[in-house]
């Protein structure tokens, strides 16, 4: 089977098994029909094994992989699969409409994550280096200080909805201040980036959105650059990067980490809200923040599908004919729960890092560890300023919110003891601090050391806030 357009088939041929051409008989998959992705995921790994044929929007064929010894051998086999979408069948024969909701996450664009090679080397470096020089310490600062900017809106009332009114908030607030954005912008660029993440109808737009807001920062940082700014950082490198391609990558920056941050941090709040044991783990020192966010990134990673790779050749991969210029999709959620990587779900994950959340090989996310380190500090502020925290509704009105590429609860409404603003409200914005952050990792390796415990504050804080089940 190649999931190849049925155009493609001669008139009067019987289009093989699961080709879209016979979509209504084959029962093949439309990613963005998914409500149950988990189920689905297990049912497609029945059926095909660690490979599955997928249709995305408007019934274009894709392949999806959902084995984890193969999601890595595609990800560290750059000669075979390429991340230049231009090499996609489907944009050379000219099926995917220039207003499709994939163009904005599959279109190529002048950056690292669409090119191989020289190319490659080239533009990565620049973000890597960018990135690296990055204060933690004064990243901290600016997530301490929107953390309680964004707690004393709601704290007088005593209810709030953690999703809306903090989740997806402060990951923004903070990576836009990051990449040299005044702070009245980042708040106007909060929906418009979750959009391109969820495919909809208006993904082209808001891309648009985002884009012109990206283009406006840069000119001004070229005529008046700033100090310790991602932005001013990318346009001085020595990678001669032009307009366009600091644009670009400040777009890769943003999105992905405000969308990634986002649901690491759903994920984790309602875990530690409504998981007593795994609370008790966390209030009694036996596991830290950090290792239970690694927990979170393989039971909930924060995006169930990566796009993509394109095939650079005719080849076999589980048993399935790849044919030059397919697509592949990372099914980095199925990989993670692989029966022969995780024979046993049960067994916990915390502290290893040899999941997929991030990315492996040439193309690894350079900057994960700033996803982690928002989430790790937001959470962390967050008990120390409404210490009794708990959900206001029981774990299973909880409801999931699902796209083709992410899963996640739509709203997680709590309750705590009502708090004055005036004793929340931060004083002063931040400094950005200088001094780098530590290398990049680009292992997928376990940590050979543990990490901190937490400390006897934040354990005694966790221990006081209710668990709802």
């Amino acid at each position: 089977m190649t999931p190849h357009h049925p155009t493609a088939i001669p008139d009067g041929a019987v289009p093989p098994p699961g080709c879209p051409a016979h979509v209504e008989r084959s029962g093949l998959q439309r990613l963005a029909e998914i409500t149950d992705p988990s189920g689905t995921y297990e049912d497609l790994r029945r059926r095909y094994g660690a490979v599955a044929p997928v249709l995305l929007h408007g019934d274009i064929p894709a392949w999806l992989v959902l084995g984890y010894r193969e999601n890595l051998d595609v990800m560290r086999t750059p000669r075979l699969y390429a991340r230049d979408s231009r090499h996609w069948i489907a944009f050379q024969e000219g099926r995917v409409a220039a207003d499709s909701p994939l163009v904005p996450m599959v279109g190529w664009q002048p950056m690292c994550a669409f090119v191989d090679g020289a190319e490659h080397a080239r533009l990565r470096s620049a973000v890597v280096d960018s990135l690296d020089a990055i204060s933690r310490h004064g990243m901290r600062r600016y997530v301490k200080y929107f953390t309680h900017q964004l707690v004393a809106r709601f704290a007088e009332s005593g209810r709030a909805d953690l999703v809306g009114d903090f989740v997806e908030r402060l990951p923004m607030l903070v990576a836009s201040r990051i990449i040299g954005m005044s702070p009245d912008k980042g708040p106007l660029l909060v929906e418009p980036t979750l959009d391109l993440i969820r495919g909809s109808e208006t993904a082209p737009a808001s891309n648009r959105l985002v884009t012109r807001v990206l283009e406006d920062l840069v000119a001004h940082k070229a005529s008046s650059p700033g100090e310790m700014d991602l932005a001013t950082r990318l346009l001085a490198h020595d990678s001669a990067l032009d307009r366009t391609e600091v644009v670009e990558h400040l777009r890769l920056i943003l999105v992905a980490a405000h969308q990634n941050t986002v649901n690491l941090l759903t994920q984790t709040l309602r875990l530690i809200l409504t998981d007593e044991g795994f609370r008790g783990r966390l209030s009694g020192g036996t596991l830290t923040l950090p290792e239970a966010l690694d927990q979170v990134m393989w039971d909930n990673p924060s995006l169930n599908v990566l796009p993509g790779r394109w095939a650079l050749a005719d080849h076999t991969l589980a048993g399935q004919q790849i044919k030059k210029g397919d697509m592949l999709l990372m099914g980095i959620a199925a990989a993670h729960v692989d029966p022969e990587q995780r024979p046993d779900l049960t067994v916990s994950m915390s502290g290893n890092r040899a999941h997929l959340a991030l990315g492996s090989g040439p193309h690894a996310c350079p900057g994960g560890d700033i996803g982690r380190a928002i989430a790790d500090t937001g959470i962390e502020v967050l008990f120390e300023l409404l210490p009794d925290i708990h959900l206001a509704v029981p774990n299973s009105e909880i409801r999931i919110t699902t796209d083709w590429m992410t899963s996640r609860p739509s709203a997680l409404p709590v309750a705590f003891t009502p708090r004055r603003s005036a004793d929340i409200s931060p004083q002063q914005p931040p400094r950005q601090a200088a001094g780098p952050l530590p290398p990049s990792k680009e292992s997928v390796e376990p940590p050979t050391t543990p990490s901190p415990r937490p400390s006897k504050r934040w354990r005694r804080l966790l221990s006081r806030a209710r668990t709802t089940v």
